[in-house]
């Protein structure tokens, strides 16, 4: 008979087989950020429409696939998962405002998005510093500073031209996205060795 702590930790295969089911959840969500961080870096100076459209939808994105995320990641605490879903949530609120009221997204654009990446990037630094076991805790944490960076820079300079604001969002969603991808193999091939 296996003890209680065994079987809420499960042994490594399990724990692997179960990450690995959801590798693809976080490849389509680097490709989606990738594209749109090509996208916006490729018409930077087009219009300021395009740009909260943009971003708008990369929000609503982001909330799917953190809620989704706080329910499907395997071997996370309850206080991470309420992370997730409450980020998952703040995230799709915030996009689906900025679909709504585009104009007002533009003025407030850098604050919403500094506000959001100084969150975001919290929450996965907490999330790796709290759960030495996950497997891919290296891009978390270069993740969550990379994110608390770019909030901060967005919430310090406010007045930041509109043109120089969609490059730095761009470069932030390719990089992002980039690391999304590899972190999204990584799981895969995990899953597949256990």
């Amino acid at each position: 008979m296996q003890s209680f702590t065994t079987r809420l930790r499960g042994d490594p295969a399990d724990m692997l087989g179960r990450l690995g089911r959801h590798w693809g959840w976080a490849l389509f969500f680097g490709i989606v950020t990738l594209a749109l961080g090509i996208l916006a870096l490729a018409w930077p100076d087009r219009t300021l429409i395009v740009v909260a459209v943009v971003f708008g939808v990369q929000l609503v994105v982001m909330g799917i696939w953190r809620f989704v995320a706080a329910f499907a990641a395997p071997d996370v605490s309850g206080g991470t998962r309420v992370l997730y879903a409450l980020l998952g949530v703040l995230s799709l609120v915030i996009g689906l405002y900025a679909l709504r009221h585009v104009l007002i997204t533009i003025v407030a654009l850098a604050l919403l998005l500094g506000i959001f990446w100084v969150v975001n990037g919290t929450t996965e630094l907490f999330t790796a510093l709290s759960n030495r076991e996950i497997p891919t805790r290296g891009w978390l944490i270069f993740s969550g500073i990379l994110g608390i960076i770019a909030g901060i820079i967005l919430l310090a300079y406010p007045g930041i031209s509109v043109l120089v604001l969609a490059v730095i969002i761009a470069i932030w969603l390719i990089v992002y996205g980039v690391m999304l991808i590899v972190m999204g193999f990584q799981m895969r091939s995990l899953a597949q060795r256990g």
